[in-house]
C-alpha cells in the first residue's frame, strides 16, 4: 500500500473561504486518472493549519469517500491529545493509514517524542506513518528514534524532508529487515532516496503533474534509471517553482492556472507575487501542464 506517489492534495476554498467539497472531488478524480498510489488529505499543502477541527475532519470524509485509492490522513499535531482525536477519526472515518507531523513549536527531546507518537500508534488501530520536515517544526528525529519507533505496533513508515540523503540511508539501513517504509518527502529528492531503498514519494508536484511523477517513481522503482533521470531533469524547473514562495501558494496558483478547483488562500498566507506567477505559468506552459 505504502509505495508510489502519494500527492499530498490541496484543500480548495470558495470565494467566502468555506470548504469547497465538490472542487477536491473533482482534483481528487483528476489525480486518480493519472495512476498515483494513494492521496494525502490535510498536510502542510493542503493548508491543515488554518482549517478547523470539523473542517479538517469533514475533508478527510470526504476524501475517503470518492477516493477509489488508499487515503493517508493528515493527523498531526503538536498536542498530543489533540492528535490522538484527529487520528481516532481518520481510522473511523476508514483512512488507511495517517501521517503524523513531529510536534512542531513544543521542540520536544528524544523521550517526549517517542511518547507522543507511542500513545498515539498503541490506542488507535490505524497505520501511522511518521513525519519529519525540520524546516517546517524546528526538531529533526534522528535515524536511531525512527529505528526506534519502527518497532511499535501500527507505526509503517516515515514521510522522511529532513533533506539529507544521509540520514535517509541511515534509517532504511537499521529498519530494512521490519518492512518499514521510507517515503520522499522532497521531490527534488525522490530519485536518489528511491536509490537508496525509498519506497516512493509524498509529494507536491505530483498534484500539477501527477503523470509524469508517476512514470519517474515507476521507472525508478523497476530499476529504469536511465529512464528515471531523464524524467528527473524535465520536472526539475516545475518542483522549483513549486516552491518560489511557501507551499502550498505555488501549487494552488497552479491548480487556477490550470482550470482546477483552488480558490483562495487562508490568511496569513497571502497570492502569490506577479512576478513570479508568470514564472510558474511559463513553466507549466511549456511542460504541457497549463490548460
Amino acid at each position: 500500500m505504502f509505495k508510489g506517489v502519494f500527492p499530498a492534495i490541496i484543500t480548495p476554498f470558495k470565494e467566502d473561504h468555506s470548504f469547497d467539497e465538490g472542487g477536491l472531488r473533482k482534483n481528487i478524480e483528476f489525480l486518480q486518472e493519472a495512476g498515483i498510489a494513494g492521496i494525502v488529505p490535510c498536510g502542510t499543502t493542503g493548508e491543515s493549519a488554518t482549517l478547523t477541527f470539523e473542517e479538517h475532519k469533514r475533508v478527510v470524509e470526504a476524501a475517503v469517500d470518492c477516493a477509489k485509492v488508499p487515503v493517508i490522513a493528515g493527523t498531526g499535531s503538536n498536542n498530543t491529545k489533540e492528535a490522538l482525536d484527529l487520528t481516532r477519526h481518520a481510522a473511523d472515518a476508514g483512512a488507511d493509514a495517517a501521517l503524523l507531523i513531529t510536534p512542531y513549536y513544543n521542540k520536544p527531546n528524544d523521550r517526549g517524542m517517542f511518547e507522543h507518537f507511542r500513545i498515539i500508534a498503541e490506542k488507535c488501530d490505524i497505520p501511522i506513518i511518521l513525519y519529519n520536515v525540520p524546516k517546517r517544526t524546528g526538531i529533526d528525529m534522528k535515524p536511531e528514534l525512527v529505528a526506534r519507533l519502527s518497532r511499535v505496533k501500527n507505526v509503517a513508515g516515515i514521510k522522511e524532508a529532513s533533506g539529507s540523503l544521509s540520514q535517509v540511508s541511515s534509517i532504511i539501513e537499521q529498519t530494512q529487515e521490519s518492512g518499514f517504509v521510507l517515503l520522499s518527502g522532497d521531490d527534488d529528492l525522490t530519485l536518489p532516496i528511491i536509490s537508496v531503498g525509498g519506497a516512493g514519494v509524498v509529494s507536491v508536484v505530483a498534484n500539477v503533474a501527477p503523470k509524469k511523477t508517476v512514470a519517474l517513481v515507476e521507472a525508478a522503482l523497476a530499476g529504469r534509471m536511465e529512464d528515471a533521470r531523464k524524467i528527473h531533469y524535465q520536472l526539475a524547473p516545475l518542483v522549483r517553482a513549486m516552491f518560489l514562495e511557501t507551499n502550498p501558494i505555488p501549487v494552488k496558483t497552479a491548480y487556477r492556472l490550470m482550470g482546477l478547483a483552488a480558490g483562495p488562500l487562508r490568511l496569513p498566507l497571502a497570492p502569490m507575487a506577479p512576478e513570479k506567477e508568470k514564472q510558474l505559468a511559463d513553466i507549466l506552459e511549456r511542460l504541457g501542464e497549463k490548460r
